[in-house]
């Protein structure tokens, strides 16, 4: 496996294998080239900067274990660990891996209307504070990953992740001081209350035994479905990498930052579409 062979494929075909298309990876490669002419630290790698950044790119898209991607590329397994979180630490750096932090000025952008959703990724079980990640919803210890998206452009505005045991609304409330647009929030049910915060939100309205929904409650909740599925597609698209979607095995401290790393390449390849 290396970038030699690789780059024969087409674009379509490119994408399958490691998740971006070419134009992504050549933006990439630049972030890595200009970091690297600036620090020549080190012994320099077996892998050309291209094999590593594909290394990393298909450990995200099909997450072997690092054994299997090092026999695959000719290396240890823990040179393949050391190179991967190089080439993440390298493009986190940078301002084009970074989610916008101010709204797009002239640009006849609308950012009033903001998505949000919250999805579980499993992870293994916890050799301490096993309650802390463990999830009532889905049986299991997870960690909740936060997605915010401009509901017009579909482009990712914030992340945020969590304990398993944390509700949708508390995880809201703790960034909701980081949080630098204000508009429209559409939500499941998950974010109830969100009203009372002084929070303008459009949430299903949600039923009870004593108050069954009457046919304009559904109607309503079928309109606002409709909208916020959005969110939904934005999640299927990062869960491409087998990273997000699978059982996580890695540190957990790195998750936040690989999360961010896989919006901001979902942001770009939207851009440049």
């Amino acid at each position: 496996m290396n970038y030699s062979k690789v780059k024969t494929l087409s674009n379509s075909q490119f994408k399958r294998l490691v998740g971006i298309q070419t134009s992504t990876f050549a933006e990439m490669l630049e972030v890595l080239r200009a970091a690297q002419s600036v620090s020549r630290r080190g012994r320099p790698s077996v892998l050309s900067l291209e094999d590593q950044l594909l290394m990393t790119l298909s450990y995200w898209r099909e997450y072997r274990t690092l054994f299997h991607v090092s026999m695959s590329y000719g290396i240890h397994e823990s040179n393949a660990s050391r190179i991967i979180q190089k080439i993440e630490n390298i493009l986190i750096k940078s301002d084009k891996f970074h989610l916008p932090k101010k709204l797009p000025q002239g640009e006849g952008l609308d950012w009033e209307v903001v998505v949000v959703d919250a999805t579980e990724i499993t992870i293994e079980r916890p050799k301490k504070k096993q309650k802390k990640y463990y999830s009532g919803k889905k049986k299991r210890h997870t960690i909740k990953a936060q997605l915010m998206i401009h509901y017009e452009t579909r482009q990712i505005i914030s992340t945020a992740i969590a304990h398993g045991s944390v509700h949708d609304v508390q995880l809201f409330r703790r960034q909701r001081k980081k949080q630098r647009y204000k508009g429209l929030l559409l939500a499941d049910k998950g974010y109830q209350g969100l009203n009372r915060l002084g929070v303008s939100c459009l949430i299903p309205i949600k039923s009870s035994k004593k108050k069954p929904l009457t046919l304009l409650h559904k109607q309503i909740n079928r309109e606002i479905g409709k909208r916020r599925i959005r969110i939904e597609h934005v999640n299927g698209k990062l869960k491409t990498f087998k990273i997000l979607a699978e059982r996580y095995r890695n540190r957990r401290k790195r998750m936040g930052l690989r999360l961010n790393l896989i919006a901001a390449i979902y942001n770009m390849e939207l851009v440049n579409k």
